[in-house]
């Protein structure tokens, strides 16, 4: 067994996997943000990523049980509040919704879920499903491909914006609050890891958690471009757009 990294050296590592894996890195990203697919593309990308969307706090339910204190339940539960709204004010999942509204989508068509991509619905599954089986220290670690998510959604905004005139400021609405509430997110997932991975095991460990969830993010980006770039493939019962 090796022995562990400083703190410091594995919060290197764990920047290292996203600089090489995160998702911004993927073609059909590259497409979306640079102007250069239809909107009939658009709509499968906001109807798949939904499916996402509204499982993460589901996910976050799954992790907060799992949490021995009332701290730290309450830490993981703004996640939840964040997505599901607080009765208050729109969540998360309520702003996807209204960009899927604003791309033209169907709002019963994207709750439904129906039309989703297998590799969509299969990749988000097996994360909901990593989070319940694995460790908590491995399922908190998932989390931390926040820790790349400025990043890329300044690149959105800024190119779908540009390039796309169907696509209005209200409708990346859902992205303004998560310019800061992910940050918020993963600078205290960061300081749970690398306080609680103390061996070279459980850095291993928490390494290949983010590597997986780097790898839950790119899956459905390839049934995306799989599906609707090339080869062109839609599977039986997927979302299917109008000719452009």
């Amino acid at each position: 067994m090796s022995a562990p990294m400083s703190a410091d050296a594995l919060e290197a590592a764990l920047r290292a996997i996203g600089a090489e894996r995160y998702h911004n890195r993927h073609p059909f990203h590259r497409l979306l943000h640079d102007g250069l697919l239809t909107r009939g593309q658009v709509q499968a990308w906001a109807l798949n990523r939904y499916y996402y969307q509204a499982n993460i706090p589901a996910k976050d339910a799954i992790l907060m049980a799992r949490l021995p204190s009332p701290d730290l339940r309450r830490e993981w539960r703004r996640r939840i509040e964040d997505h599901d709204g607080n009765g208050g004010s729109p969540g998360g999942i309520e702003r996807w919704l209204r960009l899927a509204e604003g791309v033209g989508l169907n709002r019963a068509l994207v709750e439904g879920a129906g039309a989703v991509l297998p590799a969509t619905r299969f990749a988000v599954d097996a994360y909901v499903h990593f989070v319940r089986d694995r460790t908590l220290l491995e399922a908190i670690a998932s989390s931390l491909t926040e820790l790349f998510a400025p990043t890329i959604i300044a690149e959105r905004v800024s190119g779908m914006l540009a390039h796309y005139d169907f696509v209005e400021p209200d409708t990346l609405a859902y992205f303004t609050p998560r310019l800061t509430q992910a940050p918020q997110d993963s600078e205290w997932a960061l300081s749970y890891v690398k306080a609680a991975a103390d061996t070279g095991e459980k850095q291993a460990a928490v390494l290949a958690a983010l590597r997986f969830k780097c790898d839950v993010l790119w899956s459905q980006l390839d049934g995306l471009y799989y599906a609707y770039v090339a080869p062109g493939f839609v599977p039986p019962g997927a979302f299917v757009p109008d000719p452009a």
